[in-house]
């Protein structure tokens, strides 16, 4: 399978862990392994948790540390339908993410282009390969539907 399919096949997941959420912000991450293995998903549970840290990248990122037992994540892929935002941003960073994939662009607070570029700052030690845009229009949709 060609890399943009296995892109679109792994958005398309994510995009179901996000309409999956009721009370939040419709946003799904997943974190795959090296072989494409589904290791960890989520979607935001900010409304849920009162945890103003519990955004999807972050709660995907904790969940496939715990099950890998480790917190670098190398040769991973976090997969989101939406742009991270600072915070996240910094997380997959730190956690070593190889491969970054992402749905919409967040004009507002994302982290990857948009307002800011943490994941490609030369001055940090871990820069992942990035994939924007990845079925966008379905994943702005989504939180399109949500804001009306």
């Amino acid at each position: 399978m060609i890399r943009r399919e296995r892109h679109e096949l792994w958005m398309r997941r994510a995009l179901s862990v996000a309409s999956s959420s009721s009370a939040d912000v419709p946003v799904g991450a997943i974190v795959l392994d090296p072989a494409g293995v589904e290791l960890a998903a989520a979607g935001n549970e900010r409304e849920l948790t009162g945890d103003p840290t519990a955004h999807a990248e972050i709660l995907a990122l904790r969940r496939a540390a715990a099950l890998r037992g480790e917190w670098r994540l190398e040769d991973c892929t976090l997969v989101v339908t939406l742009e991270p935002c600072t915070m996240c941003a910094g997380a997959l960073v730190l956690a070593r993410i190889s491969t970054l994939v992402f749905g919409a662009w967040e004009p507002k607070t994302g982290a990857v282009g948009s307002l800011w570029d943490v994941v490609r700052d030369p001055r940090l030690n871990h820069r992942p390969e990035v994939y924007a845009g990845v079925l966008e229009p379905e994943c702005a949709q989504l939180l399109r539907d949500f804001f009306r």
